[in-house]
This record gives structure tokens, C-alpha cells and sequence, in this order.
């Protein structure tokens, strides 16, 4: 058999077995009774040790060997060149430390929620050192470069590394933090007890369903579900699985994450069902995939047009809104504060979350941070681009799941996923005319901008990198420009001062 149709063969089987994987990962965070953690962990580290032993094989090796004298057509030469990077990448790993990695985290990840409630990060430190001594081991194995960081983010976004992140991350936050500034001292200010009243659970779930199949995720192919912390994941074709969380008094919690899960699961159903378990059935990038729940939660979510369609409907749905203005629910949606907790963030202060993650994941993997001192920088650090000071560390460092599954260099992705979101919301109004998407919002109407997702990004899968993808659609390389224009001309209008 032609060793291209062996390793095809080979990449499905392996992938349906991942399938496997996610699902009790899914479980484990949605259903699994907390006793079941340490059995759970089992099962998942075998799982982990029996895909990293099929993506090592020897005769995987020996397959790639005979595609280099072999003419390929350039949806397979794509297959082959991220398979490749896979390859390279997986047999750097001792079996040993992939299973390890897979039994620790996933003990890990119940702890933190222990920690997280009881706000005691001495429960959570043991298993921090724990991980963080596995990533550095990872890092060091897979040795990508001189910075062990970009290893462990080539893992979420390849081709990414942190000279190249930094430079635009520190060009954002330079313009960031003054205007952040400058809208908390504007006269027009949101109310943001509208937000704030009573909002029944059984309504928000209604509602958020609703909007959730107008802007086109499909139901007999996913589902939405309850968890500490959203996420979505992708099964396998014809399955893919959202969650949120609500609070009866807290409308933006539930249906903002909704958006934002959706925005993931959208991209996970148009990915080429023809072509699962290969690169051209995976998503681009974790930036990328980000970049699309961000458009939907944010661009979309949050705009003006969005809400002269769904306000009405919101009103039917929730008494509490009944005698409130449409402009002041508007303002109150887009609040701009400074706030401790990252997913509560609004959409400016939001990336200087990200960055105060990104630099102590870099000190911490290349030594220079200890786990037990990541309260004292994190807060530190937290003051230095905020201004205020986490009154406790589930407010501070034990907020997020991240580093409880190992998720060192996830975190740059998100606002990765900003920028992106931003370039790619130009070029759609470029192609499909910026007045006449506004009046499909207005109209509720979302299948002009959903299939142009589709077509531009969802159908591609992994046939170019990040930021190749962004030139092919954008006709420019990723810039932190578009982000501040898009912030500049909304707020302005929304809080009444100056864009400039």
C-alpha cells in the first residue's frame, strides 16, 4: 500500500482513540463523581501512552522517510508537513513522561478546584511544582531553541515564539494601559447593576440556546452542558461539546460564554469531516481558534446592531429588563474596569490578564520563578498593570485551570485569538461591505459572516500556519493596529470621549 494512504490510515485510528480521550476529559469536568479522579487519571494516562506509542511507531518514521522521494499534491503535502512536525516533536518525548504528564494533571486539576474554593494555594503548590518540573522536563526534551518557552508553545500555536509575541504584546499593552486610563476617568459611565438583578437559570438557558443556533451551531451535532470552568471540545465529526456556567444573578457570566464556546464550536463543525484525524481536519492554531470565539462573543456579541435585534427578545425572556434602556444595557456589556478575575474581564483590560500570565509562565519554566513564589509576583505584577492588588489568591493565581492540565503556553493564545479576531472582522467587512453586516445584525442575521468564517478559515484546517493564514485572508501580517482601532472607535462612541 502506498505509505501515504498507510500513515492516513494510521493518523484516523490514532485520532479516534484521542476522541476517546476528550470524552472522559469532558466527563471528568462535567458529570464524573469526585471520587472517581484517581481511576480517571488511570485511564486517561493509558490513553495518553497508547496514542504517544502509535504517533512514535517506527514505522511511522519509515512512512515519512518514503514520502520524501514522493510527489504530492498540496493538500497531502500539507498532511505530511504538520504530521512531520507532530513526529519529530512526539519521539523527542519519553512514554514515560507523556503518561506521567497525563496521570499528574489530571489528579491536578480536582486539587485546584479544592484550592480555588478554600483559597489555599499550599494545596495546589505540590502539585504546581509537580507540573511545572514535568514541563521543564517536556521543554527540555523537545528543545525547539535557545528560549525552552517556545517549545511548549509551539505545542499551541506552531510556528509562534516569544520574541515574536512579545514584540506585539508589548506594543499593545503600551497603548492599552493609558486608554484603559482614560475611559474609567470618562464622564458617561455604565450602570452595572443592570446587569446585576434577578436573571433565572432555566431563562438563561433558553435564551442563550436560542441565540446559540442563530448564529450557527448545531445542536443535533453538539451539545451544552454545565461546568466549573467553560470549554468547549470536539469529539469527532458530529459531535461537539460546549459548556458554561451561570449565576441567577449575573447575566453576562452565562450568555457572553455561550457566545464565546459557540465561537469554538462553530469552528470545530465546519472543520472537513473528510479529513478528521489528519492536519487538514485540525484546527489552524489555538490563536486561531480563539480568534473565533472571540469574533462571535465580542465583535459580534457585543455590538450595537447585535442587541437592537435581541434586546426586545431579552426582554420578553427576563422581567429585570423590562424597564431598561437599550443604550444603557449597550454600555453595560461593554463596562470597562478593573477587575481581578480574568473571564470577567472586559475586552480592553482583558489582554493585560494574558500578559501578566505569559511572563511568569517564561520565568517559571526557565527557572527563574519558583511555584511557591507565584502569589507574591503574580500579584506584584498584577498591580503594575492594573493597579489594584488580588485581596486573595482565587482572586489572584488560583483562578485559572491552565496549569492544573499543563497548560503552559496556552495563555498567549487568547489574546493571539484578540488580535486575530480583530484582523479578520476588517477584512469581512472589507469583502462583505461593513454597512451591510450591520444590517444583518440589525435583522439577526448571521450565515453572510458565519460562511465567510467557513470559507476563509474553518474549511483550511492546518494547510497554512497562523500567520500565513492571517496574510492569505487579511492581506497583511498580525498587527496589534486593527485591535486598537476597533477598541478606539467603539468605546469612544460608547463612553463619549475622543478615539485618538
Amino acid at each position: 500500500m502506498h505509505p501515504y494512504r498507510n500513515l492516513m490510515n494510521h493518523l484516523r485510528e490514532t485520532a479516534i482513540l484521542n476522541s476517546c480521550a476528550a470524552l472522559l476529559g469532558w466527563d471528568e469536568r462535567t458529570y464524573m463523581p469526585r471520587a472517581g479522579s484517581a481511576h480517571r487519571a488511570e485511564q486517561l494516562a493509558l490513553l495518553a501512552r497508547w496514542s504517544h506509542e502509535r504517533l512514535t511507531a517506527p514505522h511511522v518514521g519509515e512512512w515519512l522517510s518514503e514520502l520524501d522521494a514522493v510527489t504530492l499534491d498540496p493538500d497531502q503535502a500539507a498532511n505530511v508537513r504538520e504530521i512531520r512536525r507532530s513526529y519529530r516533536r512526539a519521539i523527542r518525548l519519553p512514554a514515560r513522561l507523556v503518561e506521567e504528564l497525563a496521570r499528574v494533571t489530571t489528579q491536578a486539576q480536582q486539587i485546584w478546584v479544592d484550592a480555588r474554593t478554600s483559597n489555599d494555594f499550599s494545596r495546589f503548590l505540590p502539585w504546581l511544582e509537580r507540573i511545572i518540573a514535568l514541563k521543564r522536563e517536556e521543554a527540555q526534551a523537545l528543545g525547539e531553541g535557545s528560549e525552552p518557552y517556545d517549545s511548549l508553545l509551539e505545542e499551541y500555536e506552531p510556528g509562534a515564539t516569544v520574541q515574536r509575541i512579545d514584540s506585539v504584546f508589548q506594543a499593545l499593552a503600551t497603548e492599552l494601559v493609558p486608554f484603559v486610563s482614560r475611559l474609567l476617568e470618562a464622564p458617561r459611565q455604565p450602570d452595572e447593576s443592570i446587569l446585576r438583578q434577578d436573571f433565572p437559570v432555566p431563562a438563561q438557558e433558553h435564551f442563550g440556546r436560542t441565540v446559540a443556533e442563530a448564529i450557527g451551531f448545531h445542536f443535533e451535532a453538539g451539545r451544552l452542558d454545565v461546568t466549573a470552568h467553560p470549554f468547549c471540545t470536539g469529539i469527532g465529526p458530529g459531535d461537539c461539546r460546549l459548556t458554561t456556567r451561570y449565576h441567577p444573578t449575573h447575566f453576562s457570566e452565562g450568555f457572553f460564554g455561550i457566545l464565546h464556546e459557540c465561537g469554538h464550536g462553530i469552528y470545530e463543525q465546519n472543520l472537513p469531516a473528510e479529513h478528521f484525524g489528519t492536519p487538514l481536519g485540525t484546527a489552524c492554531s489555538l490563536g486561531i481558534h480563539e480568534s473565533q470565539s472571540r469574533l462571535w462573543e465580542n465583535f459580534v456579541g457585543r455590538s450595537f446592531e447585535f442587541w437592537e435585534f435581541y434586546f426586545p427578545k431579552a426582554q420578553q425572556v427576563f422581567a429585570s429588563l423590562h424597564h431598561v434602556r437599550l443604550d444603557d444595557f449597550i454600555l453595560a456589556i461593554n463596562r470597562v474596569g478593573r477587575t481581578f478575575i480574568r473571564v470577567e474581564a472586559d475586552e480592553v483590560t482583558y489582554n493585560l490578564h494574558i500578559i501578566l500570565r505569559f511572563e511568569l509562565e517564561q520565568k517559571l519554566i526557565r527557572g527563574e520563578l519558583s511555584p511557591g513564589d507565584v502569589p507574591l509576583a503574580w500579584n506584584e505584577r498584577f498591580h503594575d498593570l492594573l493597579e489594584i492588588t488580588p485581596p486573595s489568591d482565587t482572586l489572584g493565581c488560583l483562578q485559572d485551570i491552565h496549569w492544573s492540565f499543563g497548560g503552559i503556553g496556552y495563555f498567549p493564545t487568547y489574546t493571539l485569538g484578540n488580535l486575530y479576531a480583530a484582523q479578520f472582522m476588517e477584512a469581512a467587512q472589507r469583502d462583505l461591505g461593513e454597512s451591510e453586516l450591520r444590517d444583518d445584525f440589525r435583522q439577526g442575521r448571521f450565515n453572510r459572516l458565519r460562511d465567510w468564517l467557513v470559507t476563509k478559515i474553518h474549511r483550511h484546517g492546518q494547510r497554512y500556519r497562523a500567520e500565513e493564514l492571517c496574510q492569505r485572508v487579511t492581506g497583511a501580517a498580525l498587527s496589534h493596529h486593527p485591535f486598537m482601532r476597533y477598541l478606539r472607535a467603539k468605546y469612544a462612541r460608547l463612553y463619549g470621549v475622543s478615539p485618538d
